[in-house]
């Protein structure tokens, strides 16, 4: 009777022996590196920083794809009030436990990617996302590896016809292979230019260290999301620099499906993972791209704010400009009329006709429509607001 073949990379003889073709992953390694400096340089232009507009917005939609990912879903108010107060900035809105662990524990990944990680930090992160000690209304093991004698196994389907997509290795060797990932991963870290392996491709190493570390599968609970900020943390020693410029998490949710046949076939391998550290760079091209367009956007509001900041705009007038310029072209479904100005101010119905039609007049809003029907939208050059027919001047009593 021959002999069982192993079923999943942890039982292969090459087990933690990655293998990446140089040749095959070139291209593809590339364009990503490409991608991320062309990111770099417009956000040196703007002079991006990390309190600002851009890392606000990359790393609120870095909380909110993270958590969706793992069928966790985040009011966008809230994380966005969470990372303005965790950045000291002003914030608006109550507190979420969850969101703000999660928040802490990227904002940890990325400003201190300088220090060394070790299970210890590890386990405060997996912590940090569960207050309480519960997943849902189930306690789990929350501050520390798995313990439990029962297989750990990421499985779909009914329960009486379960599909096994993986089984990671069993709770008593967890610490050993930690041990074995960490010592491996401060080992390759690019700041530290002397460490053995630190010449590693940094997107290669980020590609790796997110796959080795989800095919440990150390903790009950939350492997996606504290093996997506090592993920982090690696692109962050990358840089360099704790600046967050795009969001691969997103890029992860938006292909969610690929994402998990990727990581699925790659358990499945030989320890030959060519093929997803080409499908991760090819992800980190896309984030990056996707990222650009964002910077793009700050750049026009600059401009918007350079073109009208001389003009007379009271408080409610450049709260309610912020927004629209925020939603981005169309993002503000409907257009604004008077009444949605006045709950977004709480001005009253005369007032809110004067800032109306006072910006209108400045060029900033111009009006579709007329009576009960107008509709204002931000006069930003190139954007639509899929609107064909455009009025410009200022309309009557709202």
């Amino acid at each position: 009777m021959s002999p069982k073949q192993p079923k999943f990379i942890w039982q292969q003889p090459s087990w933690r022996r990655f293998a990446v073709q140089a040749d095959s992953v070139a291209a593809d390694l590339a364009r990503a590196h490409k991608s991320h400096g062309v990111v770099e340089g417009q956000a040196a232009a703007i002079g991006v920083t990390l309190d600002g507009e851009v890392a606000v917005h990359v790393l609120s939609a870095e909380v909110i794809a993270t958590a969706a990912i793992e069928g966790q879903h985040y009011s966008a108010a809230a994380v966005r009030s969470s990372v303005l107060r965790r950045l000291g900035l002003p914030h608006t809105g109550g507190t979420d436990r969850h969101v703000d662990g999660l928040v802490e524990v990227i904002n940890d990944a990325t400003d201190n990617f300088a220090v060394p990680l070790d299970a210890d930090r590890l386990c405060r992160w997996q912590s940090a996302l569960f207050p309480g000690g519960t997943s849902g209304i189930q306690r789990i093991a929350v501050g520390r590896f798995r313990d439990h004698a029962e297989p750990m196994q990421i499985v779909s389907g009914q329960a009486d016809r379960e599909t096994v997509h993986y089984e990671a290795p069993p709770s008593r060797s967890v610490p050993a292979e930690m041990d074995h990932f960490l010592e491996w991963f401060n080992a390759t870290d690019p700041t530290k230019p002397a460490a053995p392996g630190a010449a590693m491709d940094g997107f290669t190493r980020a590609a790796i260290a997110h796959l080795w570390f989800e095919l440990i599968h150390p903790f009950e609970d939350g492997n996606g999301r504290v093996g997506r900020a090592v993920m982090d943390m690696a692109i962050a020693q990358h840089q360099g620099k704790p600046l967050r410029l795009y969001s691969v998490s997103q890029q992860l949710m938006s292909h969610r499906a690929e994402y998990y046949e990727a990581l699925n076939q790659a358990a499945r391998g030989t320890g030959d993972v060519t093929e997803w550290v080409r499908w991760f760079a090819r992800q980190v091209t896309s984030a990056c791209e996707a990222s650009s367009s964002i910077i793009d956007q700050a750049i026009q509001k600059r401009r918007f704010w350079e073109r009208h900041g001389s003009e007379a705009v009271n408080p409610r007038q450049r709260k309610v400009l912020q927004r629209l310029l925020d939603d981005g072209d169309g993002g503000f479904a409907g257009g604004l009329n008077a009444e949605k100005y006045m709950k977004m101010t709480g001005a009253s119905k005369p007032t809110a006709t004067r800032d109306l039609a006072a910006m209108v007049a400045a060029g900033q809003l111009w009006t579709s429509g007329a009576g009960k029907a107008v509709r204002y939208y931000v006069a930003m050059p190139g954007w639509t607001h899929g609107v064909e027919a455009r009025n410009h001047e200022p309309p009557s009593a709202p």
